[in-house]
């Protein structure tokens, strides 16, 4: 999952949850340096499905969906 790039470091979070709102998979959580990102999702003991992944990072949120098929 590639990520914009962020002008300034800071805290970040990256979590996936299931259809149910579950936490499935934390795939970053901590501080990051400034610049462009990427995380790798190994979904192997997923499911196919509806998932959303919530980016967070300083007062912003952003939380989209996607689907995984296997």
């Amino acid at each position: 999952m590639p990520a914009r790039g962020s002008a300034i470091a800071g805290y970040a979070e990256l979590k996936v949850y299931n259809s149910a709102g579950e936490l499935v998979k934390v795939l970053m959580n901590g501080e990051m340096p400034a610049g462009e990102h990427s995380v790798e999702f190994n979904a192997v003991d997923l499911p196919s499905g509806i998932y959303f992944y919530r980016l967070g990072a300083g007062s912003t949120s952003l939380t989209k969906k996607m689907t995984l098929l296997k």
